[in-house]
C-alpha cells in the first residue's frame, strides 16, 4: 500500500495501517530523542509517547507538511516534555577527578548519566542526514556530542538538533517548535556557540577515518587482550598521558595514566576478576562489551560497555558503563557499590541491540 492509502486506512481506525505508516521512521525518531535525551532508556519512552500522540492526532494532519516533518514535531516536543521532567544527564568528567586509592567510589542512587547509544542494531548510517546538516550523524551521537547537548537550553538542543544534524530549514524548525523564524535563528546562533565551546577538536569520526580500519582494529583488540590477560602495563601504555577512565553509575573517574594505573592494579586488573571482552560498536564509537567471570554460573556474564574515545594512536578517554556488580572471592572491594544502585535494564538493553548474549561460554 502507498503512504496515502495506509494513511487513509489509519484514519479510519486501523492500527496495522498506523504501524505500517510510522514503521519506516521509527529508527530515526528514536535517534532524535536519544539525542534530545542522552539515554536510550528515556529515548523509548519518549518516543512511544509520541507515537501515541500522532494515533491520536492523525486526524488532524492535513498533510500540509510531510509525513515526517510533522513526526519529527511531536517526537521533538514530546522528548521537551521528558527533559522537563528529570535532571540533565551528564557524564562523571563533570565532577572532580578521584583518589585511586579509594577503590571505585560509590554510584549515585538516581541515574544522571548519559548513557551509550547501541548504534550497530539502531538507524545509524555514514554521513550527512541531508545536505543541510552540519554534523554527520554517527558524529551527532558520539559521547562527547551528547553530553555538549545536555548543557544547551531545551529549546536550543532542539533547534541545534533540528537544523545542524537534521537539515531542517529555519520554517520546518519554527513550525515544529512554535515559534518564529527569528527565534530559531537566534536560538541556533547561540546554541552553536555553545557547543564549538565544548566538543573536542576532532570528532571521534575524523580520527577514525584517518586511522583506517587497520590500524584502528589493531589498536582496539590490542586494548582488548591486554585486558584478557589482565596486563596493567600493556593498557596503560596504549592511554595518552591525561587519559580519563569513568565508570558510570558510579561518580568516581580518574585523571592520567598513574591515576588509572593505580585503580586498575587496585581493582579490575588486581587478579580478583576474570574478564572476556567483544568488540562492538557504540555511541558511533569502537566499544567492548565486557563480560566478568561467575562462579555460579560457571561462565561469563554481562558486565560493562566500554566506550572508547581515541586521540591518534592512544585512547584518550574509556567510558565503562556498568550493568553490575560481579561476584568475587573479595567481595570487600565492591561493598560501597549496592546493587540496589545499578540499573541494569538500561544497558542489558544495549547489549541485546548490540546481538551480544548474556553470558559467554567459559
Amino acid at each position: 500500500m502507498s503512504e496515502a492509502m495506509l494513511l487513509e486506512a489509519a484514519k479510519g481506525g486501523d492500527e496495522g495501517a498506523f504501524e505500517a505508516l510510522v514503521e519506516p521512521f521509527r529508527r530515526e525518531l528514536h535517534a532524535h530523542c536519544y539525542r534530545m535525551l542522552g539515554s536510550v532508556h528515556d529515548a523509548e519512552d519518549a518516543l512511544q509517547e509520541a507515537l501515541l500522540r500522532a494515533w491520536r492526532g492523525l486526524a488532524g494532519f492535513e498533510g500540509r507538511s510531510s509525513l515526517r516533518s510533522w513526526l519529527y514535531r511531536i517526537a521533538t516536543n514530546a522528548s521537551l516534555d521528558a527533559v522537563e521532567r528529570r535532571p540533565k544527564r551528564v557524564l562523571p568528567l563533570e565532577f572532580p577527578a578521584s583518589d585511586p586509592s579509594a577503590g571505585p567510589g560509590e554510584p549515585l542512587l538516581e541515574s544522571v548519566w548519559v548513557e551509550p547509544y547501541p548504534d550497530e542494531a539502531m538507524w545509524m548510517e555514514d554521513g550527512f542526514a541531508s545536505p543541510e546538516a552540519r554534523y554527520e550523524l554517527r558524529e551527532s551521537v558520539e559521547l562527547a556530542f551528547i553530553a555538549a547537548l545536555q548543557h544547551l537550553p531545551a529549546n536550543q538542543r532542539a533547534v541545534l538538533i533540528l537544523r545542524e544534524v537534521l537539515g531542517f530549514s529555519a520554517r520546518e524548525t519554527a513550525a515544529a517548535l512554535e515559534t518564529t523564524e527569528a527565534s530559531v535563528n537566534s536560538a541556533l546562533q547561540r546554541a552553536r556557540a555553545s557547543l564549538e565551546r565544548s566538543l573536542p577538536e576532532r570528532s571521534q569520526q575524523e580520527t577514525l577515518r584517518t586511522l583506517g580500519d587497520d590500524e584502528v582494529r589493531e589498536l582496539v583488540e590490542s586494548y582488548l587482550e591486554a585486558w584478557e590477560r589482565q596486563d596493567v602495563e600493556a593498557v596503560v601504555l596504549m592511554l595518552s598521558e591525561d587519559a580519563a577512565f569513568t565508570m558510570p553509575p558510579l561518580r568516581s573517574w580518574f585523571r592520567g595514566r598513574e591515576p588509572i594505573r593505580a585503580f586498575l592494579e587496585l581493582s579490575p586488573l588486581s587478579g580478583i576478576w576474570r574478564w572476556r571482552a567483544v568488540r562492538v560498536r557504540a555511541s558511533g564509537q569502537e566499544a567492548l562489551a565486557f563480560y566478568s567471570w561467575d562462579e555460579e554460573t560457571g561462565d561469563y556474564q554481562r558486565f560493562a560497555l566500554n566506550v572508547l574515545t581515541l586521540a591518534g594512536r592512544e585512547i584518550a578517554e574509556v567510558d565503562a558503563f556498568i550493568t553490575r556488580v560481579p561476584e568475587s572471592p573479595e567481595r570487600e572491594v565492591v561493598a560501597r557499590m549496592p546493587e540496589q544502585a545499578f540499573d541494569p535494564q538500561a544497558l542489558d538493553v544495549a547489549f541485546e541491540r548490540l546481538g551480544l548474549p548474556e553470558a559467554l561460554p567459559r
